[in-house]
């Protein structure tokens, strides 16, 4: 008889998660962590730098992130004995790079409340499957791609200025894909911060270890930029977050329910927004490091691994104002860098589902040309109007076809 998957028990043995744990456990749950951070902080701090936010501001951001993945991924993973890791909107964050600038730092507060509240409303209404099918998933990916586009080509960029630290770093890259893929992003920034130290391109001057502190923000409201930050946030979080972080949990038989997850993930970003949290959702990749093989033996007692990651969490977002400092003593072409070669899998991925339907081919290269243009209309960003230009193009080309 087939065993029920993980989540389906009608009995269960009383929950003991640090006689659970394993040593492999701990290991994942730091990778998943670090992999999460060193993949995509650097887009808080390049969207940060971009819109004039203080320092205290981007520690706060970091902070109110770190604390709400933290109690998310501890509290659900321990809730339904599955590992399930929580993560910011890498995408998100990719969108605030070009967006954050062009609107007040409190409009974009409330932006994030908005897009917070829209997750709230489709978990606690179980809309998640239903509006998802409104959106192709062709144009879903291209659009991601598109956001992500832009970011991705810095390191191209950043090779003309810092030539010798970029191909150090690319090729590392490569080698770890090529060799341990999991943990090709680490070990490039270990690369790189060992080229820029011996370059002379490291300044600690105002380094310092400090204690997190919540920076409150009145949020203002306002329809530019709930359109140019708040919707395009709550579509990548859904197709690029939400929908892949499901997919994990399912391919490796957890039968979790995906409306209280994504519920809470947005009662989580709701509070946390006006101390700068841009969302919370569930993660695809750092989560498949926590559910695998590698993580436990055995796949009842991997959600310690996903327990591990929110502890860890917890430590990083306690000492935000210190990472904070730490990444601005790094050179912006080694921070540009990281992050590119970080994206390069999610851009592919976006490409490929992009292009994988015949009839979504034009309707998705439309929307990840606008997205990735960078255009600017009535104070909208592009993420807005290449998700309008993709919906467009396929109901015109194929709304009415037999």
């Amino acid at each position: 008889m087939k065993a029920m998957p993980s989540g389906a028990h009608a009995v269960r043995a009383p929950l003991r998660p640090f006689s659970d744990t394993s040593v492999s456990a701990i290991v994942a749950g730091f990778v998943a962590m670090m992999t999460g951070y060193t993949s995509s902080l650097v887009l808080m701090f390049q969207a940060g730098e971009a819109a004039h936010l203080t320092g205290a501001q981007i520690s706060s951001w970091i902070w109110a992130l770190s604390m709400g993945m933290a109690l998310c991924t501890i509290g659900l993973s321990l809730r339904y004995r599955a590992p399930i890791v929580v993560a910011w909107s890498t995408p998100g964050a990719a969108l605030l790079v070009s967006s954050l600038p062009n609107v007040p730092y409190a409009e974009a507060i409330g932006a994030f409340i908005v897009c917070a509240a829209l997750l709230t409303a489709v978990g606690l209404t179980g809309w998640f499957d239903t509006l998802m099918k409104r959106i192709p998933a062709g144009i879903a990916a291209a659009l991601l791609a598109g956001i992500l586009f832009e970011i991705g080509i810095e390191i191209f960029r950043a090779a003309e200025h810092q030539t010798a630290l970029v191909l150090t770093m690319f090729f590392t890259y490569l080698a770890g894909k090529r060799a341990a893929p999991r943990y090709a992003i680490p070990a490039t920034l270990l690369a790189g911060v060992a080229v820029a130290g011996a370059l002379g391109l490291l300044d600690f001057s105002h380094f310092h270890v400090a204690l997190a502190h919540p920076v409150f923000t009145m949020p203002a409201f306002s329809l530019a930029a709930t359109v140019s930050i708040g919707v395009p946030l709550f579509v990548v979080a859904m197709a690029s977050q939400n929908v892949p972080g499901i997919a994990v949990l399912r391919a490796d038989g957890y039968a979790t329910p995906s409306a209280p997850l994504i519920s809470t993930t947005g009662i989580a970003s709701l509070v946390l927004a006006p101390f700068g949290s841009h969302g919370v959702n569930l993660a695809a990749i750092t989560a498949a490091i926590c559910t695998g093989r590698e993580a436990h033996d055995d796949r009842d007692k991997r959600y310690t691994a996903a327990v591990w990651c929110g502890i860890f969490y917890l430590l990083a977002g306690t000492f935000g104002a210190t990472i904070a400092a730490l990444f601005a003593a790094f050179p912006k072409a080694l921070v540009v860098s990281v992050a590119a070669l970080a994206l390069f899998g999610s851009i592919m991925s976006g490409l490929a589902n992009a292009m994988h339907d015949a009839r979504q081919r034009e309707p998705a290269l439309v929307t990840f040309m606008v997205t990735a243009s960078g255009l600017t209309l009535l104070s909208i960003g592009s993420a807005f109007w290449g998700l309008v230009a993709g919906v467009v193009t396929h109901v015109v080309l194929n709304a009415w076809r037999r």
